[in-house]
């Protein structure tokens, strides 16, 4: 469908119709100041914008929807819209950022290249599907910041700890080392859900079996990445697992920090977390998951 507006003609997108994971169409052509307006089905994906490679990892500063969890029978269906920036006629490439989507070749395009170009439309798709979804080579390593804290480096270590440290702040003689389990016993919830942490504390999320997140938001807008924010990824954990994998948070200041699972409709359940929230205050841990249950 092709309408038109003051600003520019306006470029509808359905996004997994007919419950296929694909945007349809796969790919249009568009001049600075069109729109592009991605019209959500049922089930949760989102648009969020990459590189041509590679192909399934967000771009540090690119356009993201977030995810979009449409409940069958919705009608409306959810919109977000995209403004095509001037970008001298250079091509602009999205994926779905839910798990094995992009790799099931669930990409878009505005202003591809023809087919015979060695980066068309078709060999976007073939390298996010070759690619299974994952990069070869990663995008540098983002610094994420807990506002107005400090940095927050990613650090290599052995096996499958995923480590975030920092400067070393100013703290209590002993630091404490506080333990939330992620969807223990298969509930989808973080045990405890709310803690109190000071300044040199760390959190260690452990993570149990089925595949969850650890994912930064805000309190309100509690299942959406806060950008630029801390960010797990997906830890698929297996039913016989006895070494758990990690994912370790360092404290350096008392701000609220809010946090949920970005797998699907599990966010939506109340599997949410949240450290050193006022409860005394109304945007206490219990208003945050209500406003994730009940957006």
């Amino acid at each position: 469908m092709l309408a038109t507006s003051v600003s520019g003609a306006i470029l509808d997108v359905n996004v997994g119709p007919n419950a296929l994971l694909v945007y349809d169409p796969p790919f249009v052509h568009a001049a600075p100041g069109d729109i592009v307006r991605f019209h959500f089905n049922p089930k949760n994906h989102t648009v969020t914008q990459s590189a041509f490679d590679p192909p399934c990892v967000g771009l540090a500063d690119g356009f993201r929807t977030g995810f979009i969890p449409v409940a069958p029978d919705t009608n409306p269906l959810p919109v977000r819209e995209f403004h095509v920036p001037d970008n001298n006629g250079a091509p602009l490439w999205f994926y779905c950022g839910q798990t094995a989507h992009c790799g099931s070749g669930m990409v878009f395009a505005i202003n591809p290249p023809a087919d015979h170009d060695p980066q068309s439309f078709q060999a976007f798709r073939d390298l996010a599907i070759a690619r299974n979804g994952t990069a070869a080579v990663a995008p540098p390593a983002p610094t994420y910041t807990l506002a107005p804290g400090p940095h927050y480096t990613p650090t290599t270590v052995p096996n499958h700890y995923a480590v975030y440290t920092a400067p070393a702040p100013t703290h209590a003689v002993a630091p404490k080392e506080h333990r939330i389990l992620v969807g223990a016993d298969g509930q989808l919830a973080y045990s405890p859900a709310n803690i109190t942490a000071a300044v040199g504390d760390t959190v260690v999320f452990e993570f149990r079996p089925k595949n969850h997140t650890v994912t930064q938001s805000s309190f309100h807008n509690p299942c959406a990445p806060l950008e630029p924010g801390f960010k797990s990824g997906f830890q698929p954990v297996a039913a016989d697992t006895t070494d758990f994998p990690t994912f370790r948070l360092q404290i350096n200041d008392t701000a609220p920090i809010w946090g949920y699972c970005g797998q699907v409709n599990h966010c939506q359940s109340g599997m949410v977390f949240s450290i050193n929230a006022v409860e005394s205050g109304p945007n206490n841990f219990a208003a945050f998951q209500q406003l994730a249950k009940h957006p």
